[in-house]
């Protein structure tokens, strides 16, 4: 097929020059470009809501929602361009290059300082989708002399529906896991700058506004490039807003997570996603009613699976009974196992248990874990984050639960961490009826942990639940009456009605959001 060409917009002025003229191929280049860094600006700014205000599929339905209508807005907004199309185009291009390059720093910092982070999360959305959905019209009107306006539509189509898969392929395989939200949304912001570049050169008849629009891309590249190169001080000082008054030890974006150590007067806490995982002041109160209540209870204790739990806390307490043979810990982050076993400060919290050679360690999804697996164990621990989105709450289904007790030795039991009986009452008992519901027996019981206040747990097996053998030695919280009266509850965190949790619907995310918030 003989390449086609785009129109020399300088010969049109000067009819006697006549450089050649760049082949269409740059042209639809242009166009997937575009619609790449377009899809990854959208996935960029859901992102960032589901990881600061939790409930992904809620985030990212809203926002594609809102995107995709704004882009609407932009495409007929498009019709009242008359005059001038190469320089809105250009000027669109360097536009979107900064506010959707500028997304992802400026969402942080707006929440960490701003109250009304809601305004600036939809109003960056509806902005940076008007400027995408502005491009492929014009770009298709400037066009519109070179081809049939068949062969022109199919062509920007399919490069556009072409740019949107590589757009998400990159994003969820390379870009975010290599680089992060920011450096994401920053690199894209360079690729619309330099089609803006290209497109000044290329279609700008003027040789003024040329040089102008080379000298708007070279000042907004120049942005992008200070915001990039302080990208990493930038995020370390919007961390510290999260956790005043403490001192971020370390920081890092996981593959999964976002991992953060903090240390205040001698204090070392967890931080996950923005969320307190532990405090090292009372987290051996937390471990110690996870722990030994199912191990007490269990018939036999020589094969333990612990699922979650990747900072070895709860681990350690497996590994002060003398009887266990084996531990399986199954955890998803593997960077979480990794600075768990080498991090002095964190080895001495949990005893170097990571090491131990009776442990191993499995870095994968646990419902996919126990699809394959044959193994079978006499205690499981379930320490899972509590389910803020669907990706967690899958593992408080019937259908999780069920699975893991497939996994349970005759006599085995297994406990779950179960949110807040006084806090999340109706989520609490919600993870209690789906346990139910799976055909187990059931034992609830809490234990007050400073940091976090009531905090609940469930014991489940399949037959009846009896006390075996005693507690082991070198517990600083649990002994024979404390333990007794973590099964006690007080009225105020009585049972309360509570459908159980399935895997297609997973209403537990919603109710349990729905109890944290009604506490603000």
């Amino acid at each position: 097929m003989q390449t086609q060409r785009i129109p020399n917009y300088r010969a049109l002025v000067a009819p006697g020059n006549d450089p050649k003229p760049p082949a269409t191929w740059i042209v639809l280049t242009m166009i997937l470009v575009i619609a790449t860094t377009g899809l990854v600006y959208e996935l960029v700014m859901a992102a960032v809501a589901s990881y600061l205000l939790g409930d992904t599929v809620v985030q990212f339905s809203l926002i594609i929602g809102v995107y995709l209508s704004a882009m609407g807005v932009g495409a007929y907004l498009s019709r009242f361009v008359e005059t001038d199309l190469e320089r809105v185009f250009v000027n669109v291009e360097l536009a979107t290059g900064l506010l959707g390059g500028l997304s992802a720093p400026v969402l942080f910092l707006a929440f960490a300082y701003a109250h009304a982070f809601g305004f600036v999360l939809y109003g960056l959305v509806l902005l940076v989708g008007i400027l995408v959905g502005l491009e492929l019209p014009l770009m298709v009107r400037l066009l519109r002399d070179t081809l049939e306006l068949r062969e022109l539509i199919s062509r920007a189509l399919t490069f556009d529906y072409i740019g949107s898969l590589l757009g998400s392929v990159a994003f969820s395989l390379w870009l975010f896991p290599e680089l992060g939200l920011v450096q994401t949304s920053l690199v894209c912001g360079v690729l619309n700058v330099l089609v803006g570049w290209l497109g000044a050169r290329l279609l700008l008849r003027d040789e003024r506004a040329r040089r102008l629009a080379q000298i708007q891309a070279f000042l907004v590249l120049c942005v992008l490039g200070a915001v990039a190169l302080l990208a990493t001080p930038l995020m370390s000082f919007v961390e510290s807003r999260f956790y005043r008054g403490q001192t971020l030890l370390h920081r890092e974006q996981s593959e999964y997570q976002r991992i953060a150590l903090t240390e205040h007067s001698g204090t070392l806490s967890l931080h996950l996603n923005g969320n307190l995982q532990f405090s090292s002041d009372d987290e051996y109160i937390y471990h110690e009613a996870l722990v030994h209540p199912a191990m007490l209870y269990a018939h036999e204790r020589r094969r333990v699976l612990i699922v979650g739990g990747g900072d070895g806390l709860a681990l350690r307490e497996v590994l002060k009974w003398p009887s266990v043979a084996s531990v399986v810990l199954v955890e998803l982050d593997p960077r979480m196992t990794e600075l768990f076993s080498s991090e002095p400060r964190l080895t001495a919290l949990n005893n170097n248990s990571l090491s131990d050679p009776r442990v191993q360690i499995v870095n994968q999804d646990a419902m996919v874990w126990l699809q394959h697996t044959k193994q079978s164990f006499d205690v499981a621990i379930v320490d899972f984050p509590d389910p803020t989105n669907y990706s967690l709450g899958k593992l408080y289904t019937e259908f999780f639960y069920r699975e893991l007790n497939s996994h349970l030795s005759r006599g085995g039991v297994f406990v779950v961490q179960a949110t807040s009986p006084l806090f999340a009452r109706e989520a609490y008992y919600c993870i209690v009826e789906t346990l139910k519901a799976a055909g187990l027996t059931t034992a609830t019981f809490h234990a007050f942990v400073p940091s976090f206040g009531e905090w609940g747990f469930v014991l489940a097996r399949s037959g009846p639940l009896e006390q075996q053998v005693p507690l082991p030695k070198g517990l600083r919280f649990l002994d024979v009456e404390r333990l007794h009266a973590l099964f006690v509850f007080p009225k105020d965190m009585q049972p309360v009605p509570a459908v159980p949790n399935r895997l297609n619907t997973q209403g537990l995310v919603h109710t349990y959001l729905s109890d944290w918030q009604g506490l603000n």
